[in-house]
């Protein structure tokens, strides 16, 4: 009984400790409004249907992890997105960085984007390190996350949001649990939200239309989402109007 308490004591100080040294995670502001399910009644006139399997992610991550350095986001004490660069190379990280390193796996965890029970998620697999009071604590495991949809008609693109909903750590103790999990929240919010997914130039078409003199335009007016067991569907409705080019 006596070590059980020590632990739970051990876990709420490594937690207190975390939101002195880190402060508390707070996500930026998700642009647009929350991506929805398609309508009951079925899509509205000029709407198109975009699958995307895992498949297809399995193979984006796999060409950045081996063709590209592992990417590393370095947590900025006050936020100064203007003194250091989101991404940089893990190659040039050295010593105790106060960053996160994205692997491609680890503990038989794999990086990879998953479409199940009408959620969209994402393990990743990570090593990093953060200086405390002169101790660098080094660490290694992943993270759960989930991916938040939004659609901002002004900017015409779609964002997602990475919500980390726990942390799995090798060899560390599990006071540091709580510690690391804030320290990784905070690097995705100050460094990886938003993600841009989908810009105006691959979700609007523009069409010449040689014969009439001129092209035909789209705009996004709504973007839904549906996840499948295994695939993401987008159904995006498009507003069209012809322009005449002279």
């Amino acid at each position: 009984m006596k070590h059980v308490i020590l632990l739970v004591v051990g876990i709420l100080l490594g937690g207190v400790g975390a939101i002195y040294f880190l402060g508390t995670p707070r996500a930026h502001m998700l642009p647009g409004t929350a991506v929805q399910a398609p309508a009951p009644g079925g899509d509205a006139p000029g709407t198109i249907v975009m699958a995307l399997d895992d498949k297809f992610f399995d193979q984006v991550l796999g060409s950045i992890f081996r063709d590209l350095s592992s990417p590393s986001f370095k947590l900025s004490r006050n936020d100064d997105r203007t003194s250091d660069s989101p991404m940089r190379p893990a190659v040039f990280q050295t010593g105790c960085t106060n960053s996160i390193t994205l692997l491609s796996e680890t503990d038989n965890v794999k990086t990879r984007v998953q479409f199940a029970g009408g959620r969209i998620t994402l393990p990743l697999a990570f090593s990093g390190s953060y200086n405390a009071l002169g101790n660098c604590m080094q660490f290694k495991g992943w993270a759960q996350t989930s991916i938040q949809l939004s659609f901002d008609q002004s900017k015409q693109t779609l964002y997602g949001q990475l919500n980390v909903e726990g942390v799995n750590l090798e060899g560390v103790a599990p006071v540091a649990n709580s510690f690391v999990t804030v320290f990784v929240q905070n690097a995705i919010n100050q460094r990886v939200n938003p993600l841009e997914l989908l810009r105006a130039p691959q979700l609007v078409p523009v069409i010449p239309v040689k014969a009439s003199g001129g092209v035909l335009k789209a705009e996004v007016k709504d973007v839904r989402a549906e996840v499948l067991e295994g695939s993401l569907r987008l159904h995006i409705t498009y507003e069209f109007k012809g322009e005449r080019t002279g």
